[in-house]
């Protein structure tokens, strides 16, 4: 199975490449297809006097908008109803938004999960699967949660819409069958989590910053799932579900009186809930001083890095506006200060984003995040911290804030093209307690934003001195290096917590290895555990047939791999009713990719890479001589060496059993490098020799996996075949 994963990578990257050429072969294409039409319809027989680039372009006068206001109307039972008429198509849109405060489910985190699975499923009239029928019969779409209700389609249909919207909103029907089915979706995701830095990252981020005891920062797990009941979820919808603080916007081809009627008709029956859920919930605190939080995920690609501290500001505040610029700058846009930084100048991320967030329930946060390969980690952290101080102490320049402002109002203006925003507009007014005229002087508010607001703003929300830096990563490779960076001529503490934020000691990455032991050791103990080298070297070929999960792949490919000793390779992927998508071949001497048609040769590089392989098990034929036994530390619960056999790729062994669980590749692409994790497990014993029956491909957030269905030793497979 470890060939079979080599040539899968090698499949991922062809596919890649291809990819890339084309784009450029497209971009190029219509790059030629500008200037040819320039030339043809662009020539002017008049003299144009040449544009003077030394000098920059005055400013035009602040362009206005104009945002008509949308019809406002309120229920009884306090809904409020805000209307937008548009006539361009024979369509409309209904939303229901609710305005509750942040509440704690306690022992019962998941409650809201678990709700919104199921709200909106049918109702207690129509069961879920006539339901869904219908809805798709009038090709509308309706969906909804406890916070939320949604339905769009065409307009001639939208008395059964707001009919069949109304009765699944208001008549739920929550039942033990579909609740326990959803249950075991939830905890089947929890689990895949556990396995995710981002999803580490984003939970211990939110304890440490808030708290448990807080709604922000209590987290799910499978007890507190296993604790709710259908009561649990008829008790929440109650609670929760409620005109008195709730927003009705219907947008696209509508008449105001009509849905006055409609509304009226299908929701003054929704009762107001008496409950107080005012929001009691405890303000969080900034640390005393700048410190990095650390946790340890052993197998983890890269780091999760989020530098945050306390901030507050509301949208009606008059610093909302330099905010949002000045938040722009520093890591809203691609050319930010961080995202200019880590990505364009060091190469270390595909992305670095701020954010400067408001909430009127409870204080916020300013927060910079990327994710970063971990031998980098530390020099992120430096960099971020370096351009957080920059923004604070040195005035941007004129260009910067011109550009700033001119692509956040052209965002802004085109947003405005949408005529349902203008019901957003209006429900922003009224939720969150804005001036009237707060969207009418939006552009000329940010228009007025200085550099001086701009470096009061950062210096007011920005505290290079309260600063906590949660870094999740692989801390073999990233904890030393942390612990020695120097911020303002001192060193920063590193606190280390596991994986719910419970702080603990400083883990054993790297445990002391036998002074005695070999690369050689571990590799005959490899070939030891599989079989012995005897069965090993009897084996000539290998054919796999193997299910392939690709995440977001609405089809499930079938992988048929054929290698023959010493090094040819062949392996086809194909989708039942579609047929073959990609044939991949190396014959020894010459190799190519064929998809959707187009045969791509190997280039030399591709082919000399494959001719370096003698053998169908690496462990046979690589030097131990040239490798070196980097460390041994904990994976997944075991002890692993790693062992590096060139300077972009290590193997990982089982200390104890001596298997193979992992790889690790780094290769370039666009100028970045790319980590590709390959987990193998669950070995199985074919003919005398075990193979690994399960095969994850990790590169950056993307997991494939390939689970083999049949493994064949020794099959008779004629050289030609791999032509």
């Amino acid at each position: 199975m470890q060939t079979n994963t080599l040539i899968k990578i090698k499949e991922l990257k062809l596919i890649i490449f291809q990819k890339n050429k084309n784009m450029k072969k497209n971009k190029l294409l219509f790059v030629l297809t500008l200037i040819f039409t320039f030339n043809i319809y662009g020539q002017e027989s008049d003299y144009v006097k040449p544009i003077d680039r030394s000098v920059q372009p005055k400013q035009g006068k602040t362009p206005t908008i104009d945002l008509k206001k949308p019809s406002i109307f309120t229920l009884k039972n306090g809904l409020t109803v805000i209307v937008v008429e548009n006539k361009k198509l024979p369509t409309f849109s209904l939303r229901i938004s609710i305005d509750n405060p942040p509440t704690s489910e306690g022992d019962k985190s998941g409650l809201s999960q678990l709700s919104n699975a199921l709200f909106g499923e049918g109702s207690k009239n129509i069961p879920k699967d006539e339901f869904n029928e219908e809805v798709d019969y009038l090709g509308a779409s309706i969906s909804m949660g406890m916070g939320f209700a949604y339905a769009n389609g065409l307009s001639k249909h939208k008395e059964r819409i707001f009919e069949l919207l109304s009765d699944a909103a208001l008549n739920p029907n929550f039942t033990k069958d579909e609740l326990d089915k959803e249950k075991d979706k939830l905890i089947t995701g929890l689990k895949s989590e556990e396995n995710s830095p981002a999803a580490i990252s984003q939970r211990v981020t939110g304890i440490l910053t808030y708290s448990k005891d807080h709604p922000y920062g209590e987290f799910t797990t499978e007890n507190t799932i296993n604790k709710i009941g259908v009561k649990d979820l008829e008790d929440n919808y109650t609670n929760m579900f409620r005109p008195n603080n709730a927003y009705m916007v219907v947008s696209g081809d509508v008449k105001l009186e009509e849905i006055k009627d409609l509304v009226s008709k299908h929701f003054k029956s929704w009762k107001s809930s008496k409950k107080n859920l005012k929001s009691d919930i405890k303000n969080p605190s900034d640390v005393g001083t700048t410190e990095i939080n650390f946790v340890d995920m052993p197998d983890a690609v890269q780091s999760e890095l989020t530098v945050l501290n306390i901030t507050n500001i509301q949208t009606n505040s008059e610093d909302h506006h330099a905010a949002l610029v000045t938040n722009y700058i520093l890591g809203g846009a691609f050319n930010s200060y961080l995202n200019m930084n880590l990505r364009e100048e060091n190469g270390w991320t595909y992305g670095a984003r701020s954010s400067i967030a408001r909430n009127k329930w409870t204080s916020a946060t300013f927060r910079a995040s990327t994710s970063v390969r971990n031998a980098v980690t530390d020099s992120a952290v430096v960099e971020t911290l370096k351009e957080i101080n920059k923004i604070r102490d040195e005035f941007v320049t004129d260009e910067m804030l011109a550009s700033a402002k001119a692509k956040y109002l052209g965002n802004f203006i085109m947003s405005t093209e949408n005529k349902s925003l203008l019901a957003d507009f209006a429900v922003n007014i009224k939720s969150l307690n804005l001036p009237d005229d707060f969207y009418e002087t939006f552009i000329e508010k940010i228009d007025a934003v200085s550099k001086e607001d701009v470096k009061r703003i950062a210096n007011k929300y920005l505290k290079p001195n309260n600063l906590r830096i949660i870094v999740v990563g692989k801390g073999v490779d990233v904890a030393d290096k942390l612990e020695n960076i120097s911020y303002e001529g001192s060193l920063l503490p590193v606190k280390y917590f596991n994986k719910v934020g419970d702080p603990i000691e400083k883990p054993v990455f790297a445990k002391e290895i036998d002074a005695s032991l070999t690369v050689k050791n571990i590799f005959d103990k490899h070939l030891n555990a599989i079989g012995g080298i005897e069965k090993v070297n009897s084996i000539t070929s290998i054919s796999i047939t193997a299910a392939v999960t690709i995440p977001g792949a609405p089809f499930k490919p079938n992988a048929i791999i054929k290698n023959k000793a010493p090094n040819k390779s062949s392996m086809e992927m194909s989708v039942p009713n579609m047929g073959t998508l990609m044939t991949q071949k190396f014959n020894g001497e010459e190799g190519y990719i064929e998809q959707m048609g187009q045969k791509m040769p190997y280039e030399d590089e591709q082919k000399n890479e494959q001719k370096e392989k003698l053998g169908l098990f690496e462990e046979t034929y690589l030097n131990a001589n040239d490798c070196e036994i980097v460390s041994l530390s904990p994976v997944d619960g075991k002890d692993v060496y790693k062992i590096k056999v060139k300077d972009n790729s290590f193997r990982f062994y089982d200390a104890s059993t001596g298997l193979l669980i992992m790889t690790e590749v780094i290769t370039k692409a666009m100028g970045n490098e790319v980590i590709t994790i390959t987990k193998f497990s669950e070995y199985k014993e074919v003919d005398g020799v075990k193979f690994a029956f399960k095969t994850e491909i990790i590169t950056g957030p993307q997991t494939i996996v390939i689970e083999a269905d049949q493994v064949i030793v020794n099959e008779e497979i004629s050289d030609d075949f791999f032509n």
